[in-house]
């Protein structure tokens, strides 16, 4: 953990592939989040590269209710990373990041981490206003074993 990002890691009992396939997919995000922020997709199709966009449908006391983020993919290696910068719908990201990590640690495990940061964060008015971590430890931590009991569900 350093000032400005934090990370959790799991053992996860399936392969890279199979817990892949759960990330990559917008629409199973709802039950992978940890924070309770997410609601729902809105629009978005499986990530299949770096480049694409998915919108999500959100809520939080911190945004004053219901809102939406356009997550921008940033970092897409099959079975291994995927990562996204999140940002208010329609507008650019101001920096902060969603990191995905999958090491196979054998044919049915897998090292999952999960990094938010927000070192890019530069606007000092956004980091006034937003106390970072706005997630918790905690929050990707349960993220992780929200992961591991959706990929025993698919």
């Amino acid at each position: 953990m350093s000032d400005t990002s934090i990370s959790a890691t799991r053992t996860i009992d399936a392969s890279a592939k199979d817990v892949f396939a759960v990330l990559t997919n917008p629409h199973r995000h709802t039950e992978l989040d940890g924070s309770g922020f997410v609601q729902g997709l809105d629009r978005g199709d499986r990530i299949e590269k770096s480049g694409q966009q998915f919108r999500m449908n959100m809520s939080g006391d911190h945004m004053g209710g219901d809102y939406q983020v356009d997550n921008h993919v940033t970092g897409y290696d099959e079975n291994h990373l995927l990562a996204w910068r999140t940002a208010p719908a329609g507008q650019e990201p101001p920096g902060w990041e969603w990191v995905w990590e999958l090491k196979s640690t054998g044919s049915d495990s897998v090292e999952a981490t999960v990094t938010y940061d927000w070192s890019a964060v530069t606007d000092k008015e956004l980091l006034k206003k937003l106390s970072f971590p706005l997630v918790p430890q905690e929050a990707l931590e349960t993220s992780l074993g929200n992961l591991a009991a959706a990929v025993r569900q698919a």
